[in-house]
């Protein structure tokens, strides 16, 4: 998904509309790399520590100790952050923006505190990884954007950076909601390993209602979007009343009853439609721009 967004971002978005990009092709298939290897690092640390966690809640999806060993493991998240950072220290070197490079030792670092201790904390580790993943959209803009803006063209440019971070918002709250969701469907695990997850804080059926609660925003804020900007656009309209609007209308009152594991599961893959859906939105600004 990860990929498919950063290609729709330049290809289906950016330059189709004449926005200045930075990047060739080839610098923009580095970046998906540098991108992927790094939350693929992320990945592999997160299930090291995860071990425990995973014996109770996902016991046949268990890897580190059975399918390769806890030494094989950490071989490759070291071998995978050396690529995506060394990736990322070309590709900063490429649009001449070497401080760019930064963004990359900051991502690694922050997935390694996230699986080590972040995510055992109330909140944080929910909101640190869905800024990550919301991280993994703005650089798009941040790489392709920033470094060709000329006074001429910064109005412009701006503007379509704006649209990045707004779908990067999107992502933000998509995977927020998702995190509560995989905790609560997780909490008999995280309780044994010790966590202090919003679930296990406050219980599982208060955890159900906050997420009830926080699901009518991304509601509340696409209909109100796709109302006031998309009225005109009769494709685009349908696509967000099937795609995002229904779906999320459906996770929020699946979200006001669930109380098994199994309805957890649901609503997490709902969740994971959902940003796939918003991000294929990308799609229809050749729809969209042409009111």
């Amino acid at each position: 998904m990860i990929a498919l967004v950063q290609l729709l971002i330049k290809y289906a978005f950016l330059e189709p509309f004449g926005a200045q990009t930075s990047l060739t092709s080839l610098g923009m298939v580095l970046l998906i790399l540098a991108t992927i290897f790094i939350a693929a690092a992320g990945n592999i640390i997160n299930d090291i520590y995860d071990v425990e966690t995973d014996f109770v809640n996902k016991p046949n999806k268990l890897i580190i100790g059975k399918s390769i060993s806890e030494k094989t493991a950490y071989n490759l998240f070291i071998a995978f952050n050396v690529i995506g950072v060394g990736l990322g220290f070309y590709i900063s070197h490429l649009v001449d923006k070497s401080p760019f490079f930064s963004i990359f030792v900051v991502i690694s670092a922050l997935l390694y505190v996230y699986a080590t201790y972040l995510k055992r904390t109330l909140l944080i580790g929910n909101i640190v990884i869905s800024l990550l993943v919301a991280l993994s959209i703005i650089i798009v803009g941040v790489f392709e954007l920033l470094p060709a803006i000329t006074p001429q063209n910064q109005p412009l440019q701006l503007a379509f950076f704006k649209v990045i971070f707004n779908y990067a918002i999107f992502a933000f709250v998509i995977n927020l909601l998702r995190e509560i969701t995989k905790d609560i469907e997780d909490i008999d695990g995280d309780h044994k390993a010790g966590m202090n997850t919003l679930p296990i804080a406050i219980g599982r059926e208060r955890a159900t209602k906050v997420l009830f609660i926080l699901s009518l925003i991304p509601l509340f804020i696409i209909t109100l979007y796709t109302i006031n900007e998309l009225y005109k656009n009769l494709i685009a309209v349908i696509y967000f009343l099937l795609f995002i609007i229904g779906p999320l209308l459906y996770i929020s009152i699946k979200a006001f009853s669930a109380k098994t594991k199994k309805e957890h599961r649901h609503i997490s893959n709902m969740l994971k439609l959902v940003m796939l859906f918003g991000m294929l939105s990308l799609l229809l600004y050749t729809f969209i721009l042409k009111k």
